[in-house]
């Protein structure tokens, strides 16, 4: 190897420098627990930067001593890493297992690479180098590839298991390791491929390995007793064992070709870059495999945690699921997904009670020759609701006698790949049934997964119970707005009915007279405009009302007033002044109005009387009806004159007054009501004055 003299030697004079110096302030700060790993890492890696620097210097090739202490420090530094992971707070006791047996293997693998290094300056290993496996672990640029990812896996796995509030003071620490162990897999990949180790990559090693230093400084800085709160989830073990597995694969792929290229004669290249290719493209394969990564997800849960679910990472995930998206079929489709996905299953269907005695599918996740229809009250139904238990069809079909009896339906038994039956229950109430399929990580039934699957059921089955009852409220409004709409037009026909009903009761008493004749054409023309006005709104499924239009109120009384002539007693108008105008639809103001004076009229004896005055101040109008007739008692006013579906008539409907209140109310007024028995009733009614209207000064008063 040619190295540069000057280059080579100034940068691992820096190296050195820096790790002595790093090493030496760990050592005069006593207050550091984990003083000894951190100063031996240092000062292994100064050593070694400094044999480095010196060979450099005399112009020599890299010596033995420099190689020993360049796996001496690979070690310190990885042992380093592994005590900061095993110090964590609440880990498994088995997880703690498979870090220290990690850690003796990973010592125990740079002790046979000191051991061959120096087996090999005294004897001859061309035996050893027979054997393809072994002479590539041990072999140098391959054997230091390898702790090099066993230095970037343990590094992304501190990180990414420290808790994030944590990481400000640990993120140096892995951005410095990290650095440094990236660099190295670079170097000797490098060196793998071309079959000897570059100069300029070498000679650079040195000062990449200096600058690390400073971030490991503020790291230990931030964190002077290393104390870290570090818990390894489920998914980073997978994360990290797959990575893991992974480098060595690539290690020895790269190791295979290799041999392929040294004795594959002429067509050495081509048959290297096609195994190399197919190696790849089988591992992308193994990475995207659901059904392995399935697998061994259940593999590591098994072997490796005292319970097979992180219930914290499944939780959220489950819930993450239930929310996301649309409500209605979506909801089902993704309650299927969230509870098959505990078991890694991807398929499954969903059957709900939509009418009163019978479940019927409602959605399936690739699962489509599940249909069936189940009564409410089969025995499969009885079963869920009294006993509450998932079923296994495999554990069924093996062993009947654990069901207690229980008779599945044909239907469910001849759908293939079908595995569980999960009841849907709220509030003990069955609303439904799921059908799991078959899992892809071939996960065992047994009490934990049981319990699992029902928690989740009852979750799923409340959120479906809660969309249930909302499309349910949807309808229950929609009616009940029909219906209100029905209760105002019968209240309109009712009022039409009586108008007609009293020009009959007059007829063969007046019938003779021409006014008479008069005013009961004009009345019958008005009964049917508005009759027609009202089928053509029923009829094009608008609203009852024509629109928000700029009304004169003195015209509007006068009206309504004359629409009342068949009662023998006349109402009385005063206006206080001309061309007060209000913002309104006419016909709902109008029908409003004409309700308070037709009860007036009806409450009071043709001998009393009845005034209607128009007034204003500042921003209102301000109409009153006052007679002298019956009267109410403040009880009656309080509790029953504006309830809806509430008369003291036989014949009424007892939605006039509330309609009145409302529908004032809605254009910003208000009704006060002042009566006491047999002394009669003022309407005090109170309008905003229409926005051009507010800006005159109306004191213009009638002649």
């Amino acid at each position: 190897m040619q190295l540069s003299l000057n280059a080579t030697f100034i940068s691992y004079a820096l190296a050195t420098l820096a790790f002595a110096g790093l090493g030496v302030a760990a050592l005069l700060d006593a207050r550091r627990a984990r003083i000894a790993g951190l100063a031996t890492a240092s000062m292994l890696s100064a050593l070694w930067a400094g044999f480095v620097a010196a060979d450099a210097l005399r112009g020599h090739s890299i010596s033995l001593a420099a190689a020993l202490l360049e796996l001496a420090r690979d070690a310190a530094w990885l042992y380093f890493l592994i005590d900061l992971l095993i110090q964590r707070q609440g880990t498994a006791t088995r997880i703690l297992r498979v870090l220290s047996v990690s850690r003796a293997l990973l010592l125990i693998y740079c002790a046979l690479l000191m051991l061959r290094i120096m087996v090999g300056e005294f004897t001859d290993l061309s035996t050893l180098s027979r054997i393809p496996l072994f002479d590539t672990l041990l072999s140098g640029a391959a054997s230091r590839a390898v702790l090099a990812v066993a230095g970037m896996v343990l590094v992304e796995q501190l990180f990414r298991s420290t808790r994030s509030e944590d990481r400000w003071s640990i993120k140096y620490l892995c951005f410095g390791l990290g650095g440094l162990f990236v660099y190295d897999f670079y170097l000797y990949a490098d060196a793998m491929l071309f079959q000897h180790i570059d100069a300029e990559i070498w000679a650079g090693r040195g000062i990449v390995d200096a600058l690390t230093v400073p971030l490991i400084a503020i790291s230990a800085k931030r964190n002077p007793n290393w104390d870290l709160r570090v818990t390894l989830s489920r998914r980073l073990f997978f994360h990290s064992a797959a990575l893991l597995g992974a480098g060595i694969y690539l290690l020895i792929m790269a190791a295979a070709g290799y041999y392929i290229r040294m004795f594959g004669g002429e067509w050495s290249s081509i048959l290297q870059a096609a195994f190399l290719f197919g190696a790849f493209v089988m591992l992308l394969s193994i990475l995207f495999s659901g059904t392995l990564r399935a697998r061994v997800r259940v593999f590591f849960s098994k072997h490796f945690f005292s319970y097979s679910y992180d219930y914290r990472d499944e939780w959220l995930n489950f819930t993450r699921i239930l929310s996301q998206g649309n409500p209605g079929e979506q909801l089902c489709t993704r309650a299927i997904q969230a509870v098959a996905g505990l078991v890694e299953s991807q398929s499954g269907a969903l059957w709900l009670a939509r009418d009163p005695h019978h479940f019927s599918r409602i959605v399936h996740w690739n699962m489509a020759q599940a249909n069936g229809i189940e009564a409410t009250d089969s025995e499969l139904a009885r079963f869920l609701t009294e006993r509450e238990w998932v079923i296994n069809l495999d554990q069924y079909a093996a062993q009947p006698e654990l069901y207690e009896g229980l008779i599945l339906p044909n239907w469910i038994t001849a759908i293939p790949n079908a595995w569980l039956v999960a009841p849907l229950l709220v509030r003990d109430k069955l609303i439904g049934f799921m059908i799991i399929g078959r899992s892809l990580g071939k996960v065992t039934f047994d009490w934990e997964v049981s319990d699992l699957i029902k928690t989740a059921a009852r979750q799923a089955a409340a959120n479906l119970a809660q969309m249930e009852a909302s499309e349910a409220l949807t309808v229950s409004r929609q009616f009940e707005s029909f219906n209100r709409m029905a209760a105002f037009v019968v209240h309109d026909l009712k009022n039409l009915i009586a108008q007609q009903s009293l020009l009959v009761s007059n007829a063969d008493k007046h019938k003779h007279n021409p006014e008479f004749i008069d005013d009961m054409i004009s009345t019958v023309e008005s009964s049917v405009a508005r009759m027609n006005r009202l089928l053509g709104q029923l009829k094009s499924g608008g609203s009852l009302t024509a629109g928000v239009q700029d009304l004169a109120l003195d015209t509007l009384l006068t009206e309504i007033i004359a629409d009342k002539h068949v009662y023998r007693l006349k109402p009385v108008l005063q206006v206080a002044a001309q061309d007060i105008r209000v913002a309104a639809d006419r016909e709902r103001l109008k029908r409003v109005l004409g309700h308070i004076l037709q009860n007036a009229l009806e409450a009071t004896p043709y001998t009393g009387h009845i005034e209607v005055r128009l007034s204003h101040d500042a921003e209102h109008a301000l109409i009153r009806i006052e007679d002298n007739g019956c009267g109410m008692d403040d009880n009656f006013i309080r509790e029953r004159l504006f309830r809806p579906f509430d008369s003291t008539k036989g014949s009424g409907m007892g939605i006039g007054a509330y309609e009145c209140r409302e529908y004032i109310s809605e254009l910003g007024g208000r009704i006060d009501v002042a009566s006491a028995p047999g002394t009669g009733t003022t309407f005090h009614i109170t309008i905003p004055l229409a926005p051009a209207a507010s800006q005159v000064h109306l004191e213009k008063p009638l002649e």
